[in-house]
């Protein structure tokens, strides 16, 4: 099972739209609606948690962004277990912003979380699982 927070925002003109009914039975999705903000014949927004197969999550947020929304991943922190990482270096391979690289001679892997951007690729990489990615409920208020 994938999941994501995501943000949403509806251009005016598909706001009365089933969106979400799509997601669900187009995609076989779920979701959880964190906070929602929709007016007739104005912008919408809103903020859903999105679980799926990754594929067909994939598919549902290509769907999103074909209809003109505007759809960003939030909330996130990434944080290692380091008791749980035994240094293989795999979160290195797919960490595009080097965010995690490899200390040389010392071959550690090192996290430098300012450089981060979420992405949450360290996640699936993780043969230990010392990669999670935790929602920030904060960001909703």
């Amino acid at each position: 099972m994938y999941s994501k927070t995501l943000s949403l925002r509806f251009p005016k003109n598909i706001v009365n739209e089933p969106i979400v009914v799509n997601l669900v039975t187009k995609f076989d999705l779920t979701f959880n609606i964190l906070k929602a903000t929709v007016y007739p014949r104005k912008e919408g927004f809103m903020v859903m948690e999105l679980s799926g197969r990754r594929k067909n999550y994939h598919k549902g947020v290509r769907y999103l962004k074909d209809l003109g929304i505007k759809v960003e991943s939030i909330g996130q922190d990434i944080r290692r277990n380091e008791e749980m990482c035994f240094q293989c270096g795999a979160c290195t391979a797919v960490c595009t912003t080097n965010a995690l690289y490899i200390k040389r001679p010392e071959m550690e892997v090192i996290f430098d979380r300012d450089k981060c951007s979420a992405c949450e690729l360290c996640v699936a990489a993780c043969p230990a699982q010392a990669m999670k990615a935790k929602f920030d409920k904060s960001l909703l208020e």
